[in-house]
This record gives C-alpha cells, structure tokens and sequence, in this order.
C-alpha cells in the first residue's frame, strides 16, 4: 500500500500533463501540490512500515524517484514552455536544461548524503514554474533563472531534506505546513496574484536557502 502511495503520484503527473496541454495552468499546480504533499509524506509511511524488511525485492527509493522526476521536473519544464514563460527559441534550450541537469541530479550518486541533505539543486522546479508563472517576469529572465537553476544542480552544496534534516527540523517542517497555506491562496488566484502576497511567501524559500548555506558551510568546516 505504501509503493501504491508512492506510484500514485505517477497518475498524478498524467493528469497534471492533461491539465497543462488543455492550458488549465491552475488545476495543474494545483496537482504538483498534491504530488509534493504525498512525497513529503510517504518516506514517514514507508519507515512505519519497515518497507525495505517487509519488500525487500521492491525498491521504494527508485520507486519514489521516478515519480519525482515526472512531477517535479518533466511536468514543470513542460508548464513553462507551453505557458510562454520562456521565449521562442532560447525556451526549448531551457527546458532542456531543467530536463537534462535534473536527470543528472538524480542519478548522482551523491544526490542524498547520509546525513541528509540534498546535494546540488534539488530540482524543485515545480516551486520554480509556480513563482514565474506568477510573478510574470520578462521571458528573457525568465531563462537566465532557469539557466542559473541548472547550473546550481552541478554545484556541489548540500541543501536542506525538510522533513529528514535533523537540525532545525520541526521549525522547518512548521514554516514549510505555514508556506504551503500561503500557496493554496495563490494559486486559487492565478494569473493575477497580489504583488504582496507572492512576495510575502517567499520566506520560506529564503530561510529554506540561507539555512542550506550556513548548514553547508558548517558541514564543510568540519569536513
């Protein structure tokens, strides 16, 4: 039931891909909201259950990164192309990059360290789609943003795993539920999202990345 959970955001994806061929740009983050929620959630299941003792021929890692590369990355790069929010020509480029660098990140084999951290950009380009697609910026920064995202995945930093990171876990678990509330909101409101709002909500994306730095820099101190 816990693999069935996991796979579940497969289906998921198939229907945030419809949404976004029809161009119902909402219905679609709406579902990458409901893809994140059950990827936060069945790592705690899968350890309740003692998955890997009780299947141990299945494996729930690969399982649950395949599903995350379709709905935090293939569908994401599909939504920003087929949304315009990158320009004729440099957009195919860009969205290639979100595709290939992220393939990349996954298959790293550091892409999750031991002491649980993300290394690299963690590919969270549905976050990413959701703030562009929003904030309605030029499409040439648009690209510039998504090019630096890429890069970022080959950058070898370690970035926070909310719900795994010891340190500071339960205030990052609390602002993260608070942070999810505020995107509810916004995305209930798109395309027209107050300025206000949407800046407002990025304190969670701003603690997320200054806390990864210092927790890095600390890391790499010791190391």
């Amino acid at each position: 039931m816990v693999h069935a959970y996991t796979a579940s955001g497969a289906v998921l994806a198939l229907a945030m891909t419809v949404a976004v061929i029809q161009a119902r740009y909402r219905t679609a983050f709406l579902l990458m909201v409901a893809a994140t929620v059950i990827d936060g959630t069945d790592g705690l299941f899968a350890r309740m259950a003692r998955v890997k003792d009780e299947t141990p021929e299945f494996d729930g890692a690969r399982l649950d990164d395949i599903v995350d590369y379709l709905t935090f990355v293939f569908v994401p790069a599909l939504l920003v192309l087929h949304a315009g929010l990158l320009p004729s020509g440099w957009g195919g480029v860009a969205a290639a990059a979100m595709l290939l660098s992220s393939a990349y990140g996954f298959a790293a084999a550091d892409a999750k360290t031991d002491d649980y951290f993300f290394t690299g950009f963690p590919s969270y380009w549905n976050i990413a789609a959701l703030y562009l697609y929003a904030a309605k910026l030029p499409g040439v920064l648009n690209t510039v943003i998504v090019l630096a995202l890429s890069v970022l995945v080959f950058v070898r930093i370690g970035y926070v795993y909310p719900s795994r990171t010891p340190v500071l876990r339960g205030l990052t678990i609390a602002l993260c539920i608070v942070w999810g509330g505020m995107l509810l909101p916004i995305i209930a409101m798109l395309p027209e999202v107050p300025a206000a709002l949407l800046i407002a909500s990025l304190f969670f994306p701003v603690y997320y990345v200054v806390l990864s730095l210092i927790l890095h820099a600390r890391r790499v101190r010791l190391s």
